[in-house]
């Protein structure tokens, strides 16, 4: 574990600050790219940051009812974030009256933003579950809240599963955005796929399990993926992946 980098800066703290960064070079350039660089689409990133610092705090409510707890230690809740940060667009968009979608342009940059701020989970946080498979990680004892730390098991390293997922999206995201033309799909598909490799990778994590075998991210994930599954067929009977899926469509 590297709790600290040099100068005693937090580790996990820098990475998640150079995620941002590196998101926030993503989206401008896909912004330029489009077109839609601008006064809007720069709120739309601030309404992102503002939502997404929040969220990441408030979202710990699920594991602790004490307010003070909730806001100091829920920053390293990232689907709280991702939610914040979502709901934050939505207000911005709304105060300034710019309707417009504006998820296809964050998509690939947060896939990219994701899996540097993942290096900063793997360096300080508990990696997962005990595993007897040979890429099993250790960790010392005095990494909170891993069971698995304190008898020194190979564990699954669960968070270099996920940046290896979030890079192989950013590439799949990035070779789409200019095959699926559809307002707000390249943003959707971003979101199924995650929801699903989240709730899966779950079961690799050292979360806690709170109700039939499941953590609370899965729980929280459940809705998420009924809605996933709708909004998804939906766009495929619009025909909106008929390039990608190289169906015909009739004449």
């Amino acid at each position: 574990m590297v709790p600290n980098l040099i100068f005693g800066i937090p580790t996990h703290g820098f990475f998640v600050a150079l995620g941002v960064a590196v998101a926030t070079v993503v989206f401008v350039l896909e912004c330029r790219r489009r077109g839609a660089l601008g006064e809007q689409s720069l709120v739309a990133v601030t309404g992102a940051l503002v939502g997404g610092a929040v969220g990441m705090r408030l979202s710990s409510i699920a594991e602790t009812l004490d307010p003070y707890e909730s806001w100091m230690f829920g920053a390293r809740s990232v689907l709280g974030g991702l939610l914040g940060a979502y709901v934050g667009v939505l207000i911005a968009k709304r105060i300034i009256g710019y309707r417009e979608r504006t998820g296809d342009l964050f998509a690939p940059a947060v896939a990219l933003g994701m899996a540097v701020g993942r290096i900063g989970c793997h360096l300080t946080e508990a990696p997962g579950r005990p595993t007897g498979l040979p890429w099993g990680v250790h960790a010392p004892a005095t990494v909170p809240s891993c069971p698995g730390c304190v008898i020194d098991a190979a564990m699954h390293p669960s968070f270099l599963y996920e940046i290896a997922f979030q890079l192989a999206v950013f590439g799949a995201l990035w070779w789409l955005r200019t095959r699926i033309s559809a307002p707000g799909e390249l943003f959707t598909l971003y979101v199924s796929v995650y929801a699903v490799f989240r709730f899966l990778v779950e079961f690799t994590r050292a979360n806690e399990t709170v109700l039939l075998d499941l953590t609370r991210p899965q729980w929280f994930l459940l809705p998420g993926l009924v809605l996933v599954v709708i909004r998804l067929r939906i766009g495929y009977r619009r025909g909106h992946y008929d390039v990608v899926l190289r169906r015909k469509v009739a004449a």
